[in-house]
């Protein structure tokens, strides 16, 4: 990472399509320098089902940030679902050239290149190694051991595998839309150092991220990532739900969800009175009690924490989990559902605190977070996005060209 590169970040959601454009500053930090959306209809159940529009929103969405950034953005990192991906947890101990120079860039390069050296299983691709640590030959641990006096060292690393029929349709829906791939990430992964606070970060803990359609599931054990899946229910589903249940229109629903959004009927202060206006029949308008609406928004959380509870159980990994935190504007508007939570999971859950949560719009903190990932990934080159500038005083086009060693490659 250099100070002026730029990075472009898109996370590609059930509902929508948005991008964050960083530069790294001064201080090695990203400044957003343009945040752009576009709404998105061809994901459905975390499945691409529409290559055309979600290429379509993206071509806006990249249009909008050129306009507002003033450049011509020609390459972007992607989220991805946990779904789609398969962590592969590897080793390896490595002698130094010059154990009395201590331990070179070259060394850690080289290391790095060796423990991605595994059996990929078929129809999966390697897109990411995430170095976890160092551990010296006297038994020390480091993140960074460039520099230390070691004969050897011992690289701990996460092997980040995606499935090659996803990687090809979002190459094709990216060129379509006129752009090259230049990575992928795992969303939860992408988020981690955006939404945990620091003690979180050393913690093991799962992180819950419920959008609109989908839950991401990530589970870290301090540094290492050991698992990340997706299931097809989000905020949409409740609203959905309310939308079917009351026999109401889609506005209305979502309307009602927000203004009485409670996921546990138990903390009704008062069974007040609704009015509905859009009602399916001759009578367009009735009235029901909010604790009938608050029904169904607890039947549907219950759930999601049932699911996510099951798929934690049959993975072996619920033991190792000793905190849950919660994101997404799928469920943190909803009161009480970090109470769901620990009800449903018997783990503590709350709500998330990260420092700089609060500091970016919740539609865009998913691509800010990817953003402020690759800007931060150690041990690479470069990993600039591949941009034209054009100049305010003079028209002129300059091509930034970066060799990608994102994927250490």
């Amino acid at each position: 990472m250099a100070i002026g590169d730029i990075i472009v970040g898109l996370d590609i959601g059930t509902s929508k399509v948005s991008a964050i454009v960083g530069e790294v500053n001064n201080f090695g930090q990203i400044e957003i320098i343009s945040s752009t959306k576009c709404k998105c209809h061809g994901i459905q159940k975390g499945k691409i089902v529409d290559e055309d529009a979600i290429s379509l929103s993206i071509a806006k969405t990249i249009q909008d940030a050129e306009d507002e950034a003033n450049l011509k953005i020609h390459s972007a990192y992607i989220t991805v679902p946990g779904k789609y991906i398969t962590i592969v947890q590897n080793s390896i101990i490595k002698e130094v050239k010059d154990k009395y120079a201590g331990i070179s860039v070259k060394d850690v390069g080289a290391s790095i290149m060796q423990i991605r050296d595994i059996e990929v299983p078929e129809g999966k691709t390697i897109i990411d190694i995430v170095t976890e640590s160092f551990i010296l030959d006297n038994g020390e641990e480091v993140q960074d051991p460039v520099g230390c006096l070691s004969s050897n060292f011992t690289i701990q690393a996460q092997i980040i595998l995606v499935d090659k029929d996803y990687l090809k349709k979002m190459t094709s829906i990216m060129k379509k839309a006129g752009l090259e791939l230049d990575g992928m990430v795992p969303i939860t992964l992408a988020e981690r150092n955006l939404i945990l606070d620091r003690n979180e970060l050393n913690d093991n803990v799962m992180l819950l991220d419920i959008g609109a359609g989908n839950i991401e599931i990530g589970v870290f054990e301090g540094n290492k990532f050991i698992y990340t899946n997706t299931i097809p229910l989000g905020g949409d589903t409740i609203r959905r739900d309310i939308e079917l249940v009351l026999g109401i229109s889609e506005e209305e629903a979502d309307k009602l969800k927000r203004q009485y959004g409670l996921a546990l009927k138990s903390f009704i202060d008062n069974d007040n009175d609704i009015f509905l206006n859009t009602c399916n029949g001759e009578n367009k308008s009735r009235t029901i009690k909010s604790s009938e609406l608050i029904e169904i928004i607890e039947a549907r959380i219950e759930e999601m924490f049932s699911l996510i509870n099951k798929d934690i159980i049959n993975q072996g990994i619920k033991p190792r989990i000793n905190n849950v935190i919660l994101t997404g504007q799928g469920i943190t508007n909803i009161n009480k559902s970090d109470v769901a939570g620990k009800i449903a999971l018997n783990i503590p859950v709350k709500i998330s605190t990260g420092r700089l949560v609060s500091t970016i719009k919740p539609s865009f903190r998913t691509s800010y977070a990817l953003v402020r990932y690759v800007s931060s990934k150690p041990f690479s080159k470069s990993v600039a996005s591949t941009i034209d500038i054009t100049s305010d005083k003079n028209i002129f086009n300059t091509i930034l060209e970066r060799i990608k060693e994102f994927f250490y490659s």
